[in-house]
């Protein structure tokens, strides 16, 4: 699976999450990670100000404020972000139990002299793997 461009920060690059890279919304309704907002932002007395890499709007925040609390998270993007998780999750396990079953096949091929014993001792495990996938789709 490729990763979306929204679902990454254009200005690094990186892939938002929900812990360190937190998707974030100027006012003008950019969003980017919370490093790189951090790093663009300047302090000026009371008021700390981020410009926009793509549009150049100014946003104004008060410097009392931490510049994460001050700005929303983008909440679609946020919500991608774990769907897109669960499903990298689900095509690992799929990835493993893939390669257990090649690497089953493969060591209990049969060879010439013992083609029946190791044929029905390849068809036992085979039913256990199938009865395995069946039990951890429920």
């Amino acid at each position: 699976m490729f990763i979306s461009e929204e679902l990454e920060c254009v200005v690094c690059c990186y892939e938002y999450s929900r812990s360190y890279r937190v998707p974030r919304m100027l006012h003008c309704n950019h969003t980017f990670c919370s490093p790189c907002l951090e790093r663009l932002s300047k302090l000026d007395g009371v008021i700390r100000t981020v410009a926009c890499p793509l549009c150049r709007w100014i946003t104004c925040t008060r410097s009392s404020l931490a510049l994460p609390g001050s700005l929303w998270v983008n909440t679609e993007i946020w919500d991608q972000i774990a769907e897109e998780k669960q499903a990298r999750k689900c095509e690992s396990l799929e990835d493993v139990n893939f390669t257990k079953t090649q690497m089953i096949t493969s060591a209990l091929s049969p060879s010439p002299r013992h083609s029946g014993f190791m044929s029905k001792l390849q068809n036992i495990f085979k039913c256990v793997m199938l009865q395995g996938e069946q039990l951890d789709n429920c």
